[in-house]
């Protein structure tokens, strides 16, 4: 159970996962009130011409600016485009999307290459993730937290009330571009380790499969961060497993997520036996209730 992660390479890619549980659990809880999925999935993707403009600019080491420009460039658009209903979020997402990820394509194509080493952005290398990408998610992954802190409170009132929220004075759109920026900065943070077609796995399974359990949104956290913290353990040891033992090619990335999903679908009859619950008998005080 911990022989595996006295491998170097093992003992990064855990400590790689374990920062991302830390951010990706809290934010997945925002993605998922919010219904945020689709907006999640595409800065997944429109990140992608960053990476190919930083691969082009300064190698394998340009990925992280190229993803993190892309990223932040995204989240603004998105926010602009969206800005007091103008277009629906949908359709500007897809827009985005779209424009976004076809002109990575069209710069891939140019330049093949490069095409195959581009190929880990899009499923990742958690078991190559070096001590220096390590630095750069703690680095963003405090960012993210001290972000969240900041502005927690009044990102919770614009989600469950945004009507409410502009009559207390809050500027909606500055709210939405933090949450979309926070949101940016985890995929950059996870794209590497778990690639494009994973990472968004990582922000809507765990709030997901944590409201199987509770309603309550700072336990939905809690239970998203050790899931996915658990997930990365257990994925990583399956993958090691598989590889060494029965000779199966098993990559960690897609374990760890498939382990997420399993999870999620575990808890899937807890939902349905809190919801069928019967209701807690009211108790009747006056003698003609009684009666």
């Amino acid at each position: 159970m911990i022989e595996p992660f006295t491998a170097p390479f093992m003992a990064r890619a855990l400590a790689e996962m374990v920062l991302l549980a830390l951010v990706c659990g809290p934010v997945s809880v925002f993605v998922f009130a919010r219904r945020l999925s689709f907006v999640s999935d595409a800065l997944t993707h429109t990140i992608f011409p960053g990476v190919v403009i930083g691969f082009v600019a300064g190698g394998l080491d340009g990925l992280f600016v190229g993803a993190l420009v892309a990223g932040l460039v995204t989240a603004v658009v998105l926010t602009v485009l969206t800005r007091g209903a103008r277009v629906s979020d949908d359709a500007a997402t897809a827009v985005v999307l779209t424009a976004m990820f076809s002109i990575g394509v069209v710069l891939v194509s140019r330049r093949s290459s490069y095409t195959s080493d581009l190929t880990s952005f899009l499923f990742g290398r958690l078991l190559t993730v070096t001590p220096g990408q390590i630095a750069e998610t703690a680095v963003l992954a405090a960012v993210v937290l001290v972000a969240l802190l900041i502005g927690a409170r009044a990102l919770l009132f614009r989600t469950f009330d945004p009507a409410g929220a502009a009559a207390a004075g809050y500027r909606i759109g500055r709210l939405d571009l933090w949450l979309n920026v926070i949101v940016a900065l985890v995929v950059v943070a996870a794209v590497r380790a778990v690639g494009t077609i994973l990472v968004v796995a990582l922000l809507i399974v765990p709030a997901a499969a944590a409201r199987m359990i509770t309603d309550r949104l700072a336990a939905m956290a809690v239970i998203g961060t050790l899931l996915i913290a658990g997930a990365g353990y257990a994925g990583l040891l399956a993958s090691w497993t598989a590889s060494l033992t029965y000779g199966i090619a098993l990559t960690s990335a897609s374990s760890v997520v498939l382990l997420l999903v399993a999870a999620y679908l575990l808890l899937i009859p807890v939902r349905l036996l809190r919801t069928r619950r019967p209701p807690a008998p009211v108790e009747r005080n006056s003698p003609h209730e009684r009666a």
